[in-house]
């Protein structure tokens, strides 16, 4: 099977899903409690489904990866 995208982008994928999106979730929480600005509650849900869902896809395709290798 070959590959979709280089190691350099599966890197960089990576290290969006699992270090940058739950950081900035976090981040934008905080100043949305603090700040006390309007669907916060709903904004933080969406970021946390989106990074839910790219970290699952990342995983499915790393077990792949390594299935075929």
């Amino acid at each position: 099977m070959d590959k979709i995208f280089s190691n350099r982008t599966y890197d960089v994928l990576k290290w969006l899903v699992l270090v940058f999106l739950p950081a900035l979730t976090t981040f934008v929480g905080v100043l949305g409690a603090a700040l006390g600005w309007p669907n916060t509650d709903t904004i933080l849900t969406i970021m946390v489904a989106v990074t839910t869902f790219l970290g699952s896809l990342l995983g499915i395709s790393n077990i792949q990866y390594k299935q075929n290798k």
